[in-house]
């Protein structure tokens, strides 16, 4: 037990190093690119997010949770998931390439069928990294991996700057997307060498597919819509404005999926070591749903506190419309790791079956939701997104509920001070900064500050328990 706490702790913390060096690099370089090629350029690339992300989800199949689930892997099994990967990354491929004229056509831009054509190269580019990412990741070694992601953005980063500079359109996006699959996946190969040794088996496939098929389907689900939002604001409104609400949306995200990521590489396995322990595993379960809270909630909500000042900051007025937006969407993603959280607990349990039957509810919640306020604009959808969130919040807590001894209730005590607190300070802090709207950075400053002191001065005071519950983790 020692010793994978030790592992866990160390994985933790190479993970956040590689998150958050990665996003935060990723960040600033988007952010750059976004005050030189404007919104139209992310929103062409942003109607073709969708189709990319389906085909991934595909060429995953599942497999990755399943061979990192499985204490017993074998060669047979990595060699079954590896062909597998490769023939439908292949499927893929063809796929998009013969549909990109009538995807063009849908949208009534026909730049698009070049751009899918070209952008479609990294599902086969990515399914060569899968066994490579599963070794690394069973064996809890985030450095590597840390390593790969950082040398890999630094690099297509570094390009799509020089061919933004010389005038390149949304065809940087392209290539920085592509050249950032192409550096991950030789990366991964060189530090995490692997070749195919055996044959795949029917046992292997079984094993992988039954229990991946189901994450399979709920990750179509979850794929299909997430981007649903960009295909209906696609089709209805320009791609400046898909530009706006992507642009929004990555930015809302970003911390959001950067702690999710860090969250779920490291407890997933953690988990699936503590499933024969239930009492240490929900022990462990409770302490990172109130640690990742703690952490995770008041970052979120300042970045939507600070929305306005801080895009007319830096990506200037062609970018505001997007401010109101983000500040929206960060009130629903600040549940984000939460939600992760409970997911891996349902997976370590075997339960992919509901795993996939949570995901159906909550995108009929969901899709109901949305085309309910797409009559009211992109805010009122917005609007609607963090709503869901919170109901899918609901959904998540009650199959977690059934399969511990850990009641809706009992979660929802652990949450509700903090989130309380965090929203109630950053009211605070907003209405201190508004009285220095004309100095945008001073007014940051000042949102900030005030929101920050007013949540440490709570912790200390009202959480010590947990705090030192914190410190007892990071101390072992």
């Amino acid at each position: 037990m020692q010793d994978l706490t030790s592992k866990a702790k160390k994985g933790l913390l190479w993970s956040a190093i590689e998150r958050f060096l990665t996003q935060g690099i990723q960040l600033a370089i988007t952010l750059m690119l976004a005050r030189l090629l404007g919104p139209t350029a992310f929103g062409l690339v942003g109607m073709l997010a969708v189709f990319i992300a389906i085909s991934n989800v595909f060429v995953d199949s599942g497999f990755t949770s399943a061979l990192i689930r499985k204490t017993d892997r074998c060669d047979s099994d990595l060699v079954t998931a590896f062909y597998y990967n490769i023939l439908i990354s292949s499927l893929c491929y063809l796929a998009l390439y013969f549909s990109a004229p009538y995807i063009a056509e849908f949208y009534q831009q026909t730049e698009l069928q070049s751009l899918l054509r070209v952008l479609g190269v990294t599902v086969l580019v990515n399914a060569f990294t899968l066994i490579p990412r599963v070794i690394l990741t069973v064996a809890m070694d985030f450095k590597t991996q840390a390593k790969i992601s950082i040398i890999s953005v630094l690099i297509s980063g570094s390009v799509a700057m020089i061919l933004a500079i010389n005038g390149y359109g949304v065809w940087t996006l392209v290539v920085q997307t592509l050249l950032t699959a192409i550096c991950t996946t030789l990366l991964f190969n060189m530090f995490a060498p692997w070749r195919p040794q055996g044959k795949m088996t029917k046992e292997a496939f079984s094993y992988l597919f039954g229990f991946g098929s189901k994450l399979l389907l709920s990750g179509l689900l979850d794929v299909i819509y997430n981007n649903l939002y960009q295909i209906i604001i696609g089709k209805k409104f320009s791609p400046a404005v898909v530009g706006q609400f992507t642009q929004a949306n990555q930015l809302a995200s970003v911390l959001a999926m950067t702690m999710t990521g860090i969250i779920q590489r490291v407890t997933y396995p953690m988990f699936s070591q503590l499933q024969d322990d239930e009492a240490k595993m929900e022990n462990a379960y409770r302490l990172t749903l109130k640690m990742a809270a703690v952490v995770i909630f008041p970052l979120i909500i300042g970045l939507g506190l600070i929305a306005q000042p801080l895009l007319t900051a830096l990506l200037g007025v062609q970018w505001q419309a997007a401010a109101s937006l983000l500040s929206v969407l960060c009130f629903g993603y600040m549940l984000y790791p939460v939600h992760a959280i409970n997911l891996n607990l349902l997976q370590v349990k075997g339960r992919s079956d509901l795993f996939l039957k949570l995901e159906v509810f909550k995108k009929i919640i969901g899709v109901t939701i949305l085309f309910i306020t797409i009559p009211f604009g992109v805010l009122a959808m917005c609007i609607g997104l963090s709503v869901t969130s919170y109901l899918a919040l609901l959904l998540n807590t009650y199959y977690t509920a059934k399969l511990t001894r850990i009641s809706q209730w009992q979660q929802c005590k652990d949450l509700l001070p903090i989130w309380c607190s965090v929203i109630v300070f950053a009211a605070l802090g907003y209405w201190a900064g508004s009285y220095l709207q004309t100095i945008l950075w001073l007014q940051m400053l000042v949102n900030i500050s005030v929101a920050l002191s007013c949540y440490a001065l709570y912790l200390r005071l009202t959480q010590k328990l947990l705090l030192s519950q914190i410190r007892s983790v990071l101390h072992r």
